[in-house]
Parts: C-alpha cells; sequence; structure tokens
C-alpha cells in the first residue's frame, strides 16, 4: 500500500471514530451507535467507509459498556458505603432496613424488593420491609418454615433465584403465598440469605413483574445488602440487650435507694392515721389525708363498680379500675363501701399498701360510728315509744330526755307514719327491709332534731316543722327521702300539726293515729310511694282527722267568701247556695235571688277571684257546696 492511501485509510478511520465519541460523550444510548452506520449506506459512501464505521461503533459499543459498568461498580460501591454508614450510626433499626431495601430495588432496577425475618417465637417468618409493593396481602405475609422461594433459602442458606415463580417446582408452593405473589403481579424473584454466624434469621428480596434472568454480578450485590442488613439487625440487637441491662440496673439502683424510703413513708402513713382516729377524725379526714399523702384524689363511695370492688374484697387488696384504684372498706363479710383514689393509674406498691390501710382505718371509724349511731336510735326510738304509749307523764323529765337528743318537745311538730310499699319476695328480705327503713328514718330523725320508732310493720317520726313548711310538704319530702336512702318505694301519712308534747301526751298518739289514717288512704287511693296530710284530702280529711275539724275545713274551704261577706255586708254565701241549687244556672239563680243576670255574674265573678279560677271543677264544687252546708248548720239560728 503506497503512502498516499495509508495516509486516505488513517484518515477514514479517524473520521469513522468521530461520531461515535460524541454519542460516547453525551451518554447516547445503545441504539443510537447504528445511526452513522445507517446513514453512510444510506448515502452511498464506499464499503472501506461502511467498514471502517463498523470497526468504530463495536470498539465504542465497548467502551460504553465499560463506563456503564464502572459507573454502576461506583454506584453499588458507594450504595453499600452510605449504608456501612448508616449502620455505624445506627438509631432507629426500621430506617436502616428501609435504606437497605431501597437501594437494593434501585441498584437491581426491579419492581420491588423486601425483607422477611423469621420468628422463632411462632415459628414462621413475617415481611419487615417492602418498597414498591402495592398489595396489601402481599406485605402482611406470614409465612411457615421451609415454604415457598424464602424458605428454600433459610433452609439451604445459599442465594436463589427464579425466572418464573409460578413455574418453578424447587420449593414448596403454598395457597397463602401463591396468593400473595399473584396479588402482587411477580414472576421473577431473587433471594438472599440475612446470616447471622450459621444462623439464617431472614432473607432480602428483589422481584419483577416479568421474566428477568438476574446476573452473577446482581446476585452478589444482593448478598452484600444482605450481609449489611443482618450486621444492622445485629447491632441492633445489642443495643437494646445493652439498653436492657443498664434499664435493670438503673431499677436495680432505684430499688436499693427507695428501700429505705418505703419503711419512713409507711411510717408516717401509719402516724398520720392514728393521730387523726385518736383526735376524733370521720371517713372525710382519713379520705382527705390520704388524698394529701397520694397526691391524688381519694373519695369514700358506698357505691363503686361491682366487678373491681369484689375482687377487692375478695384478695384485701386495692384493685386497679380503669384510670381509679378501688380498696373495699370491709368488715367480716360486711360491704360498707370502699376508698377511691381517682384518676391516678399509676400506684407503687407502698402506695396500694397506704390506700389499703387507710381502707382498714376507715371500715374501723364506720363500726364505731354504727355502734354509737345504733345506740342514740335506741334512745330516740325509747323517747318517742313512752310519747305514744303516755308511759312518762312528767314533763320535766321527758323535757330533759329530748333536750339530751337536741330535740325540743315546745316546739311545734308533726307525727309521720311510714311503710315500704315495695314487693317482697319472703319474710327474711321484708325484715331486711323494714331494718333499712327504721335506719334511714332514725338517721332522718337524727339530722332534724326529731325522733323516730319502729312500730306496726313501718316506722313513726316526730319532725318539728317549721314556720314556713307544711305537713304535707314534710310528708312529701320524708316520702322521697326515705325511698331514696331505701331504694323502694314508701307511703308518709302526716297527721297536722301538734303542739306542747310534754304536757300532752295524748296528742302524740292520736297525731299518730291520723298519720296512719292517711298513710292507708294514700294505698287505697294507689298513690304509694307518696306522702299527704289530712288536709290534703278535702273533706275526706275530715273522716280521717282524729278531731273532725270542722271549722277548720270550712275556713280552708270559702273562709274568704264568709270573711268578704262579714266585711262588705254582700250576699255571695247566698248568691253561692242559691248558684249550686239552680244546678249551676245563671239564668234560674237570678230568678230565684230577683235580681238582674248581670248582678249573678259579677257576684260569681268576685266568688271566682276569691277562691281561685277552678272553684267550679266538679272536685273544687262538691267540696264547696260541702262546706256551704257544714257553714249553714254551723250558723246560730236566727229568730
Amino acid at each position: 500500500m503506497s503512502s498516499d492511501h495509508l495516509q486516505s485509510a488513517k484518515r477514514s478511520a479517524g473520521s469513522a471514530e468521530a461520531p461515535f465519541l460524541e454519542l460516547l460523550a453525551r451518554g447516547a444510548s445503545a441504539d443510537a451507535y447504528e445511526q452513522p452506520v445507517l446513514i453512510a449506506r444510506a448515502e452511498g459512501r464506499p464499503a472501506e467507509r461502511i467498514a471502517a464505521l463498523e470497526a468504530a461503533k463495536t470498539v465504542a459499543l465497548r467502551v460504553r459498556s465499560e463506563l456503564e459498568g464502572r459507573r454502576r461498580r461506583e454506584a453499588e460501591l458507594s450504595a453499600l458505603f452510605e449504608t456501612a454508614h448508616d449502620l455505624a450510626g445506627l438509631r432507629d433499626l426500621d430506617a436502616v432496613l428501609r435504606a437497605i431495601v431501597q437501594r437494593a430495588r434501585s441498584l437491581l432496577g426491579t419492581d420491588v424488593a423486601y425483607l422477611s425475618l423469621n420468628d422463632p417465637v411462632r415459628g414462621d417468618t413475617y415481611m419487615r420491609v417492602t418498597e414498591g409493593s402495592v398489595a396489601a396481602r402481599f406485605q402482611q405475609l406470614r409465612l411457615g418454615m421451609g415454604e415457598g422461594l424464602g424458605g428454600l433459602v433459610a433452609q439451604t442458606a445459599r442465594p436463589y433465584v427464579t425466572d418464573d415463580y409460578f413455574k418453578d417446582d424447587r420449593f414448596q408452593h403454598t395457597l397463602t403465598i401463591d396468593a400473595g405473589v399473584r396479588d402482587e403481579g411477580l414472576v421473577a424473584i431473587l433471594g438472599v440469605p440475612l446470616t447471622l454466624g450459621h444462623h439464617v434469621i431472614g432473607v432480602l428480596f428483589a422481584a419483577d413483574r416479568r421474566a428477568r434472568v438476574f446476573e452473577r454480578e446482581q446476585i452478589a450485590l444482593l448478598g452484600s445488602f444482605a450481609a449489611l442488613a443482618a450486621a444492622a439487625i445485629d447491632t441492633a440487637n445489642l443495643l437494646t440487650e445493652t439498653r436492657s441491662a443498664l434499664t435493670e440496673l438503673e431499677r436495680a439502683n432505684e430499688i436499693i435507694r427507695d428501700h429505705s424510703g418505703v419503711i419512713e413513708r409507711a411510717s408516717d402513713v401509719h402516724d398520720r392515721l392514728a393521730e387523726l382516729v385518736l383526735r376524733g377524725g370521720g371517713v372525710h379526714d382519713v379520705a382527705a389525708a390520704v388524698s394529701e399523702i397520694l397526691d391524688g384524689t381519694v373519695e369514700f363511695s358506698e357505691v363503686a363498680p361491682t366487678e373491681a370492688l369484689e375482687a377487692s374484697r375478695a384478695e384485701g387488696h386495692a384493685v386497679r379500675h380503669e384510670d381509679d384504684w378501688i380498696a373495699a372498706v370491709a368488715a367480716g363479710g360486711e360491704l360498707l363501701g370502699a376508698l377511691v383514689l381517682r384518676g391516678h393509674p399509676g400506684l407503687d406498691p407502698v402506695d396500694q399498701r397506704t390506700l389499703e390501710r387507710a381502707a382498714m382505718v376507715t371500715s374501723l371509724l364506720l363500726l364505731a360510728r354504727r355502734s354509737a349511731a345504733e345506740a342514740e336510735q335506741r334512745v330516740r326510738g325509747e323517747l318517742l315509744d313512752d310519747l305514744l304509749d303516755a308511759r312518762d307523764r312528767d314533763p320535766r323529765l321527758l323535757r330533759e330526755r329530748a333536750a339530751r337528743l337536741d330535740a325540743d318537745l315546745d316546739a311545734t311538730h308533726v307525727v309521720l307514719a311510714a311503710r315500704l310499699d315495695g314487693p317482697v319476695a319472703d319474710a327474711d328480705q321484708e325484715a331486711a327491709a323494714r331494718r333499712r327503713l327504721w335506719s334511714a328514718a332514725s338517721h332522718l330523725a337524727a339530722t332534724r332534731h326529731g325522733l323516730a320508732a319502729a312500730r306496726d310493720g313501718g316506722t313513726v317520726l316526730l319532725l318539728p316543722l317549721t314556720a314556713a313548711d307544711t305537713a304535707t310538704e314534710l310528708a312529701r319530702r320524708t316520702a322521697v327521702h326515705l325511698g331514696t336512702a331505701v331504694h323502694e318505694a314508701v307511703t308518709v301519712g302526716a297527721s297536722a300539726p301538734v303542739r306542747d308534747l310534754a304536757v300532752h301526751l295524748d296528742a302524740v298518739a292520736a297525731a299518730y293515729e291520723e298519720g296512719r289514717r292517711c298513710l292507708d288512704a294514700l294505698r287505697l287511693l294507689g298513690r304509694s310511694g307518696d306522702g299527704a296530710a289530712a288536709e290534703d284530702f278535702g273533706f275526706l280529711g275530715l273522716l280521717l282527722a282524729g278531731d273532725r275539724d270542722i271549722a277548720g275545713f270550712v275556713d280552708r274551704t270559702i273562709g274568704q267568701v264568709v270573711a268578704y261577706d262579714d266585711r262588705r255586708g254582700t250576699d255571695l254565701l247566698r248568691t253561692l247556695d242559691a248558684y249550686f241549687a239552680c244546678g249551676m244556672s245563671p239564668a234560674r239563680t237570678k230568678d230565684e235571688l230577683h235580681v238582674h243576670v248581670n248582678t249573678v255574674a259579677q257576684r260569681l265573678e268576685r266568688v271566682g277571684r276569691l277562691l281561685g279560677e277552678d272553684w267550679q271543677s266538679p272536685a273544687r264544687a262538691l267540696e264547696i257546696q260541702l262546706a256551704l252546708r257544714l257553714h249553714r248548720l254551723s250558723a246560730p239560728t236566727r229568730h
């Protein structure tokens, strides 16, 4: 070959390499390298030119492949370095594992990457981290040991790859695993083991939703990530064990520090409660003292959640109920109530024993208070029995006995007869209900400066009456109070007010009989659980009252009309008589009285203003007619 021809060939080769160097410089895809050859053929260039382009293309593609390999290895090394750096500063294991799975998926270019860990307690393996997954069932998979591709990797401690999962019979297929893989749409799967020493603790996977052949370098890369993941888990376990050991040491140190304080606190609690009892403190004083000691709110309650209360009584310890602590207050087999520590879910053993000790002190105080109350109730009952039976005729002695009980026999009183009206299953339950009624009545009498005694299957009370009160209102309040206390219907009949009890002893017995008749009337009228006095029954009150207070009935019913006629010299009473005699017809009434119908209307309007708008209702009209007749009969005869 001549020198000219050689130089021409070199220039041709140099010019052939130029377009491929440009493609390499801008990182074009492999398909772009065909363009210079195709263009040369289309332009009809010489065969030497086309051959030179083909040779240059081959070299350029080889260089491109080498550059891509280096870039990939650089990216892989960089990812491994970043992962190792994450591991060195491990704070959150989940974050490190997520980073490993994300980087593995990115570098291998797969659709999905995921990591499973073995559960030695349940004897299976579970999904810990997934990246790129869209199926919930796949993300929640739990696999039995030896099942699926992961089971094969775990058994052999070697990487395994399948180009088509459902056609691969090297591992055990199960309905659960296959359903999860099918939901995710996976086809090609690569799994490498996570090992600590000689033990497989999990598997790292990379998977595609299409058939794919994983290269040796990719398997090795995923294996490197798996080694880092295993190291991260091992480091986290060591950190956890170290922290646990430190925590145990700190706890032991706290126990040692607190042990000496426990005895001191218990001694202080004992001294405070003992001092409180010795100076006459009550149940609520105990609750207040324990509230201060426990830095919370402690209350004594007769009602508490049944299950927690029974558990506390059976175990003899305070028990937790939601955010509260409940300590039963019991004496023998009787449950008296509970001490409740409100909104204090965290309670150490010392504070728990403090609450239990306070419950025991409370039970002793309640028993002592009950004994004193029962003694006072007996004394009050005995005095009322004497008043009812007229045993002690010396007014001075009666007043002295009443004064010792903080009662005043010279004040105006009302005698009330109370009786239970709820259903009773048997004699024992009835006796227990009567005892509860007597106890509640005795407590009411003590707080109201009165007296109470059990009598005739019910209870009788003698309560003072204030100037602003009436016998009816007192009877109704007493019925409500006693019914609430015993949780059953209690009917109460009241007498008219009585005075000078120490002098007029028979008045107490008579008033009691009147209250009993009123009680019987309430029950006959279907008003069980209510309270009333004789005055509430209108003219029927004449039949119930012991002294047949006719004048009082007339005065209560038409007294204002009588007084109006006396003051003004009018004929409202005569008009009322005629009006009722004429069948409540104004037209017939004006003929009877020989006056104009307007006069009758004016007089009836005046009666309405005096007696109330409902004076013509059937019940009121009947009482008014009876009062008119009694007034006429009791009036002096005119000659």
